[in-house]
């Protein structure tokens, strides 16, 4: 009997994926999507590049001095005025003392991209398909009779769910591209603001990993530093709650082209940045890479990841690579998660 998911009738290259010029794989499908490439209910999309072999290499290659570096801002850090960025609940915490005895315990409530923060598949969808990884629906998130707008208490599919990354984390060899210290460094700086619609071009991506001398490898995880904390800590907290006001916001953030999801197809099983979005918004595109790179392909995007030590630690060490493990938290249909991540070195 003939596989339920047949692998799509195109070439793959050594590292076992397509093309890019390919994509979308199947007619009918959302621009540069690559559903059905691991079977139609695939819910890890490119964290299936991080095999056991490549897990286990990176450890080999990159732990050498046995430090290790915390990606995770303090789930307070961008919490002013009550309320987080794009108009998201501010962190939490009640604090318990279970009298009489000498105990306590505490109860958190916060909205999962208030801070350092996974985006999961179940995030951002195709727009004009309203189509998810695989071809998921919001009817399969919210259950039968969904309305847009709605609030659903108790989803009755887990289907995309944060708790399929949790299963095995996202482990593997990451490579820090330090936007910030390079744009700093050229003669004159380069121009960017964290806080305007600026853009990070391929080529100013490509001109950092040449300057840091550092080696793309199929499957590393993508961070970059955009500056963005450095020019967050500052504001004012009246500036920040203006920014957290004025809808929709302003972020620099990498740029939306062809050529960029081109180069994260080719390369990286997740990317990551440290600012609210990983692309610049609004995108000036006429589509959101969060599209492709998430319901195109299910790869994680990390967002508001502090990443300042992580550099501090990198140009002491004189190298830009190290093994990032990072373990999401474990909620059936999920839509993002703390990181949890350490990067060692």
């Amino acid at each position: 009997m003939p596989s339920a998911d047949p692998a799509p009738p195109i070439p793959r290259n050594s590292n076992g994926i397509p093309p890019f010029s390919a994509l979308p794989l199947r007619t009918g499908d959302p621009f540069f999507s690559a559903w059905g490439l691991y079977g139609s209910h695939d819910e890890l999309g490119t964290l299936n590049r991080l095999t056991p072999t490549r897990v286990l290499a990176a450890a080999a290659q990159e732990i050498r001095t046995g430090a290790r570096v915390s990606t995770d801002a303090p789930l307070t850090v961008h919490t002013s005025a009550d309320k987080a960025y794009f108009a998201r609940a501010a962190f939490h915490q009640e604090l318990i003392h279970k009298a009489p005895r000498i105990v306590n315990d505490d109860i958190w409530t916060f909205n999962t991209q208030g801070s350092s923060q996974w985006d999961g598949l179940r995030h951002y969808g195709y727009q004009k398909e309203e189509r998810f990884y695989n071809g998921a629906t919001l009817e399969d998130f919210h259950g039968p009779g969904f309305k847009p707008g709605n609030r659903t208490k108790d989803p009755g599919s887990e289907r995309l769910g944060i708790q399929a990354m949790a299963e095995q984390g996202i482990v593997g060899r990451g490579i820090l591209l330090d936007f910030h210290s390079w744009r700093l460094a050229q003669n004159p700086p380069v121009p960017y603001d964290p806080f305007k619609r600026d853009s990070i071009t391929l080529e100013q991506l490509q001109a950092v990993i040449e300057a840091q001398g550092t080696v793309v490898k199929f499957g590393d995880i993508l961070f970059i530093r955009s500056g963005f904390l450095v020019a967050q800590n500052e504001k004012s907290e009246e500036e920040l709650t203006t920014v957290k006001d004025n809808i929709p916001h302003s972020f620099g953030g990498v740029e939306q082209s062809e050529g960029v999801l081109r180069w994260l197809w080719e390369n990286f099983s997740a990317v990551a940045g440290d600012q609210p979005s990983f692309e610049c918004w609004p995108s000036k595109e006429s589509y959101a890479m969060h599209e492709v790179i998430l319901a195109g392909w299910g790869m994680p995007i990390g967002e508001l990841f502090d990443l300042e030590k992580v550099a501090d630690q990198c140009k002491k060490e004189n190298r830009w690579s190290f093994f990032f493990t990072s373990k999401v938290c474990n909620v059936p249909g999920g839509v993002a998660s703390p990181p949890n991540g350490l990067a060692l070195f």
